[in-house]
């Protein structure tokens, strides 16, 4: 197998490339070898791991890297199934550097030879978002160039939000029977989509080929090694691994929806994060009535029942895709643009989920945003004529009703959308939402500020939350809104919950740096060291590679302490609910104590613990 790493670095401004290669072992994929081109250039890195095309499941996952425009430092975000064609470019990273004069299309072809074949493609993407935004510009690049390749291309491609803010997406979809199916994929968070098309004027890119690598491809020898670990061969490791993503029966659902809103009666989020102010009685019943009786009902009977499941594009038997109609189902987008705005209802969610995704935005950072826009409005923080709308929602938990309130909210959610586009726009997210929060607080008072949840990072960095009610989703990690953080719902003491979320950090990068979807982890947390040091001889080079990788990202660590009201009030009830479920850990007592004696000094002292820990786990080995 060959041990470099072969990069196309191209220069938007000129079009001029070239292949750089980089040994295996000072680099081992898109994550340290992309943090080290951003340091270099700039640049926006697009690439596949070391077993991109092999036999392993999960392995073809397209990793984007580059100074995020949205949270301001290094960030990670990956795209399903993308990798499987980028393979056959015979390349294992595109690196993209210079700013193109006009908007351009890029078209990476490789037909039985050596080289790449590159084209930039001018394009007024304009008229085509006109149509149905980033769908509409899927469509038109694969058509137009789909026959220049012997085996269909992908194409990847931003929306409107990529221009317009901080926080544009890249969307892709998978091709199937020569057409662009409905499974859409998304690298979302980190806005990598407006830093391709505001920093580098790149609009989309087509891209395939036909060269073979020499991937690992056997089966026996791999089945050995899983036989030898979980006495299971390697298909039905990953099945079980995989079972919550495909149908879980312990909750007679499947997915990250299914699943999640299966188990969260007393835990979940909506309303703007407010239903953390309720009583536990109060959310299990709400959720009852709402969320298991219609939203997941829903989900259930139109999903789950009929197995409408899909893959992203590469085989895979998680089928994670959870699909009606158009409308692909995964938890956090119909999470945040779904009870977190006050939509209750699938069809309503639908609605406001595609408006959201056919602008290209990062569905999960424009739903806390919205959120935060509605409960101003709801409570008369901000005048509706102020955001360019002329309503209010309806958001009164004692007389909401599911279907039809759910729509006026989703409606409602949709013209904000609207108000944020176009050159001088009433909401204006050039940079960021934020910065648009503070200038907003300014004028109408500091409570505007109090009631948006989210990370803060640097000047003007910006990240909505994972939706979890835990304190690691607004931990001051050096890259929030993806999962390199602690998650689970144990309270740990805040020193070592950021040593906690550090360990998570580093084996989210490693699966990340390797091209391995998360959904596998189970299995290739444990396996991926002992395959690299079958193959390779790398296994603990591999590790030592992920802590330094962890540590140099750590180290521009600038998370600045959390600027409202409501991302404070998610800790301390979380550590008042923690109490309320029977924890008996002592410093949990201690931390209730601080927080209602003085709730600001406290909440700032527990920050510090949770950095503490993070610093001190990436010290010098």
């Amino acid at each position: 197998m060959d041990t470099t790493m072969k990069v196309l670095i191209v220069d938007a401004a000129t079009g001029f490339y070239r292949v750089q290669r980089y040994p295996l072992g000072a680099f081992y994929g898109p994550v340290d070898l992309g943090l080290h081109l951003s340091g270099k250039y700039n640049s926006l890195n697009i690439g596949v791991g070391l077993f991109a095309g092999s036999i392993f499941p999960g392995s073809n996952r397209l990793v984007f890297t580059g100074f995020s425009p949205a949270w301001g430092g290094f960030y990670v975000s990956s795209m399903g199934g993308a990798g499987l064609v980028f393979d056959d470019l015979g390349i294992n990273m595109l690196s993209i550097i210079g700013m193109a004069a006009t908007p351009k299309l890029l078209v990476l072809n490789r037909q039985h030879g050596e080289e790449v074949e590159l084209e930039l493609d001018p394009m007024d993407p304009e008229p085509i978002w006109a149509e149905d935004g980033v769908y509409s510009l899927l469509k038109y690049s694969f058509e137009k160039h789909k026959d220049r390749f012997t085996n269909p291309p992908r194409v990847l491609a931003v929306g409107p939000a990529a221009k317009y803010s901080d926080m544009g997406a890249i969307a892709s979809q998978p091709v199937v029977q020569g057409k662009l199916s409905h499974v859409d994929t998304w690298a979302g968070r980190g806005g990598l989509g407006s830093k391709l098309f505001q920093q580098h004027g790149i609009c989309g890119v087509v891209y395939g080929g036909t060269h073979i690598d020499e991937d690992f491809r056997d089966r026996k020898v791999a089945d050995v090694w899983f036989q030898n670990r979980y006495e299971q061969k390697l298909m039905a490791k990953d099945i079980e691994a995989t079972k919550k993503y495909r149908f879980d029966p312990d909750f007679d659902t499947g997915g990250t929806f299914g699943v999640n809103y299966a188990k969260n009666a007393g835990s979940f989020l909506g309303f703007n994060y407010q239903t953390i102010f309720w009583s536990e009685a109060q959310r299990v019943a709400f959720h009852e009535k709402h969320i298991k009786n219609h939203y997941l009902k829903q989900f259930n009977e139109e999903t789950i029942t009929p197995k409408q499941f899909a893959n992203c594009g590469e085989p895979c038997a998680a089928v994670c895709k959870k699909n009606h109609g158009i409308y692909k189902k995964d938890y956090e987008p119909y999470q945040t643009l779904g009870p977190l705005t006050g939509i209750f209802d699938q069809r309503a969610a639908e609605l406001l989920n595609r408006k959201t995704d056919s602008l290209g935005y990062d569905a999960i950072s424009a739903g806390g945003m919205l959120a935060w826009m509605m409960e101003c409005l709801d409570k008369g923080l901000v005048k509706p004529e102020e955001f360019g709308v002329s309503s209010v929602p309806r958001w009164n938990r004692e007389t909401f009703r599911t279907v039809e309130d759910s729509a006026h909210n989703a409606e409602l959610a949709m013209r904000l959308l609207d108000n944020t586009l176009g050159q001088d726009p009433l909401i204006d997210l050039k940079e960021g939402a934020r910065k648009f929060a503070r200038r907003l607080a300014r004028r109408k008072g500091a409570a505007v500020m109090d009631a948006f949840v989210f990370n803060s990072f640097a000047r003007k960095g910006w990240m909505v939350p994972n939706q979890y009610w835990v304190p690691g989703v607004l931990a001051p990690m050096p890259a929030m809104g993806r999962y390199y953080m602690h998650y689970a719902p144990q309270y740990l003491d805040p020193r070592t919950l950021g040593k906690i979320c550090v360990d998570r950090m580093k084996t989210e990068l490693m699966l990340d740096n390797l091209g391995i979807c998360r959904f596998h982890r189970a299995w290739a947390e444990e396996m991926l060291p002992e395959i690299v040091e079958t193959l390779y001889g790398k296994g603990a080079a591999l590790l030592l590679n992920t802590h330094i990788s962890s540590r140099r990202i750590n180290c521009r660590n600038s998370s600045v302490f959390w600027e409202s009201e409501r991302a404070i009030d998610l800790v301390h009830q979380y550590l008042l609910r923690e109490r309320a479920n029977g924890c008996s850990e002592e410093n949990l007592d201690h931390w209730i104590t601080r927080f209602t004696e003085n709730k600001h000094e406290a909440a700032l002292d527990y920050w510090y613990e949770i950095r503490k820990g993070i610093d001190e786990s990436l010290r010098e080995e």
